[in-house]
């Protein structure tokens, strides 16, 4: 299971760039995430967000929308 060091205990994370959550259990998603942090610089600019609860339809009821 991986997940982002600030973030650790959070399952759905979202971009607010453009409005998506990725599922940190799912290697191919956490690896995208991984990779638009990166090259973004998503996380220095505060473009992450967490959802309480840590449910896709959290996620959903803020705006966000699932990967895919």
């Amino acid at each position: 299971m991986a997940r982002l060091r600030r973030f650790e205990d959070y399952r759905y994370i979202g971009t607010r760039d453009t409005m998506v959550f990725y599922d940190c259990d799912d290697d191919e998603q956490f690896e995208e995430l991984e990779e638009r942090i990166e090259a973004s610089g998503l996380l220095t600019n505060n473009l992450l967000s967490s959802f309480g609860p840590d449910t896709p339809a959290e996620a959903r009821n803020r705006g966000f929308r699932a990967r895919g």
